[in-house]
């Protein structure tokens, strides 16, 4: 499929089929796609947890209500020790390098038959701590994956993009 229309095609999926689980080999791509995804001097920063028994995804339920019944939840951190550290030592590259990752991720889903939602509705402390994360481990985002409940579309605002005009200049 060509890239561009993948990415049309993916959308968040607010419905999943909660009983139909991922297949080992089809997690195991969207993985790969995470590792292989570029990071800062590739410092790779990143931890993924694959969230999936009923232990965690009860946990992931109490954190957001956005699991959508979702079999399966990646858990996208960075360790800020292990991440670049920008000229004048204020900035990071940790958040922007587990975005990568999990765009990547959230991708290979899509082209592997996967749907996906990409998570922020939570509470990162308590949900950290939920997780039982170290002082330098930072959560970034979850990520459900799965297959969408039947008849489950896209939101109306799937297709609405600003014109291209709004979005870039050039200098």
């Amino acid at each position: 499929m060509d890239f561009i229309e993948l990415v049309r095609k993916r959308y968040s999926c607010k419905k999943f089929q909660p009983d139909k689980a991922v297949a080992p080999e089809k997690l195991e791509r969207v993985l790969l796609a995470g590792q292989l995804a570029p990071t800062a001097k590739n410092s790779q920063p990143q931890h993924i947890y694959v969230l999936q028994s009923e232990t965690a995804l009860k946990m992931v339920d109490e954190l957001t209500p956005c699991r959508y019944g979702a079999p399966l939840v990646l858990a996208v951190t960075y360790n800020r020790k292990q991440c670049f550290t920008y000229p004048g030592d204020r900035y990071d590259s940790g958040a922007e390098d587990a975005s990568i990752v999990a765009t990547h991720m959230m991708l290979a889903a899509a082209e592997a038959g996967l749907d996906s939602c990409w998570l922020n509705f939570f509470d990162p402390d308590q949900a950290a701590k939920a997780l039982n994360l170290s002082p330098d481990e930072i959560l970034v985002m979850l990520l459900d994956l799965g297959y969408g409940a039947e008849g489950v579309r896209p939101l109306p605002n799937h297709e609405k993009t600003k014109d291209l005009g709004e979005l870039v200049s050039y200098r």
